[in-house]
């Protein structure tokens, strides 16, 4: 008696080669198993600088569909996504789009998910943030906290965030980042919220001790070209959140005395509250996948059938390896143990663990450095939006450059190039420091180019498939 076929077997008979795919003529406007694009070399920095006139930009009606391993009926059998991935509907690799098509999705891509994830991020580092804020407000004094509890608590906040990423990581693909993430940003505001009614040492370090990733959620959307320089805006809009911060902070702080309560935790209060709207709008602005965009609020989706077909089979044409899992699969031990055997990806980890040190405590304590140097609550807030803003264009210039030279490891070093100077001559600097001068070396410190969007995205296109992405990035 002939053996039952193997549930590998079985899949493998099952799958539709890419020349026998036939899109539905409502999604198709060009001719499927047709040319495809030719790989176009990225520009330079040379070209970029003293050649951009010759860079000619492709025709926006060409073919923009780019080679990949589904080209092969053979080897697509390999790397066909599972049965239960949830796009596999929408997977046609037959399919041919125009760069002008592609240009339109990505754009669209942008507002309706990218711009949101940064909304989410920022209200959540609001929260997360806001301490610094406080420090210009007498917030040790009035709570009786030395310099030492402050350092405890930031300690004791970082640890908490050390040993919380992974189990957060696996909640969250277990439940889908669309459903964890606005959970963590509504826990994190209330949070937030219950500092309003610190009262000492303990309660303050107990609500250090919390962790608030969508950098698995993005990679859904975006090839990992694509990723990068919206990693970076990412991580800009984190700046900009600083920034309204800032202002807010301003505002709020003149509070100090009403209901004879202290202008910080009317500050904790605010934004807060803030954070919790945005958390509570976040479950209906995060759908769990390109083709799940459809809901009893939202009866039309973002993305029509043509556009959710080209969505999808582009981002498995650049990575095969997004298919291998369903947005809501949670991780076997297997599965979690071959992720964190991937060795190959463990300098990544030693580089994402050291890199912010030489920078992380002058901008940590800037605030507190400038209060204690003289500068008044409301001037020390508007003091580092400077810094703040000269950050974003830092961060964006790294990035397009790693992107423009195709290097991750050896741009990432002018971080620390950057910051080497300014840490000498702050270390030269004397006891009790002219106020200005030492405003002008912390704030040039800080505005330093921050790498993390080009250290996250290079994790992410080395991770090989969706369960490494998920622990390693």
């Amino acid at each position: 008696m002939a053996e039952p076929a193997s549930p590998e077997k079985k899949r493998a008979d099952s799958i539709t080669t890419a020349s026998d795919v036939k899109p539905s003529s409502s999604t198709v406007s060009l001719p499927n198993n047709g040319p495809l694009a030719e790989p176009r070399p990225a520009p330079t920095f040379t070209d970029l600088l003293f050649r951009r006139k010759k860079l000619q930009p492709p025709d926006l009606d060409a073919i923009a569909t780019l080679p990949s391993v589904y080209d092969d009926p053979v080897i697509a059998r390999h790397y066909w996504p599972r049965a239960d991935y949830e796009n596999l509907h929408r997977f046609e690799p037959a399919a041919r789009w125009t760069y002008r098509e592609e240009k339109a999705i990505v754009r669209k891509i942008d507002w309706r998910v990218m711009l949101w994830a940064a909304i989410s991020f920022s209200a959540l580092n609001l929260d997360r943030n806001n301490l610094s804020q406080a420090n210009t407000d007498n917030f040790l004094p009035d709570l009786g906290l030395t310099t030492d509890d402050f350092n405890w608590g930031n300690s004791i906040f970082r640890l908490a965030f050390l040993c919380a990423e992974l189990p957060s990581q696996l909640v969250s693909k277990r439940l889908g980042p669309d459903r964890w993430i606005p959970m963590q940003m509504c826990m994190w505001s209330i949070v937030t919220l219950g500092q309003f009614w610190l009262s000492g040492r303990t309660s303050f370090f107990l609500c250090r001790a919390f962790i608030p990733d969508l950098i698995l959620y993005l990679s859904y959307f975006y090839t990992k070209n694509e990723l990068p320089l919206r990693l970076a805006a990412f991580w800009a809009s984190s700046n900009v959140c600083s920034i309204i911060g800032s202002f807010i902070a301003y505002g709020v702080l003149h509070l100090r005395g009403a209901l004879g309560r202290a202008g910080w935790r009317w500050l904790f209060l605010v934004e807060g509250l803030i954070t919790l709207c945005i958390g509570v709008a976040t479950f209906f602005m995060m759908p769990p996948a390109p083709t799940k965009t459809r809901a009893w609020f939202r009866p039309n989706g973002w993305f029509n059938e043509r556009e959710e077909t080209i969505i999808v089979s582009r981002i498995l044409r650049d990575d095969p390896t997004k298919g291998d899992m369903h947005n809501r699969q949670a991780l076997t031990l297997k599965r979690l143990w071959k992720a964190a055997l991937d060795y190959d990806l463990y300098p990544l980890y030693l580089i994402g663990l050291l890199f912010g040190i030489p920078v992380g405590p002058p901008a940590q304590y800037l605030t507190l450095s400038l209060r204690n140097l003289g500068f008044g609550t409301f001037q020390t807030n508007l003091l580092t939006i400077p810094s703040t803003v000269a950050g974003m264009f830092t961060l964006f210039g790294i990035t397009l450059l790693s992107e423009t030279l195709d290097d991750r490891s050896i741009v990432s070093m002018a971080e620390d190039i950057w910051a080497l100077p300014f840490l000498i001559a702050i270390f030269t600097l004397p006891a009790k420091p002219n106020q200005w001068v030492y405003y002008g070396l912390a704030s040039g410190l800080v505005s330093y180019p921050y790498t993390h969007a080009i250290q996250v995205a290079w994790c992410s296109r080395n991770a090989g498939t969706v369960s490494s992405r998920t622990v390693n990035v």
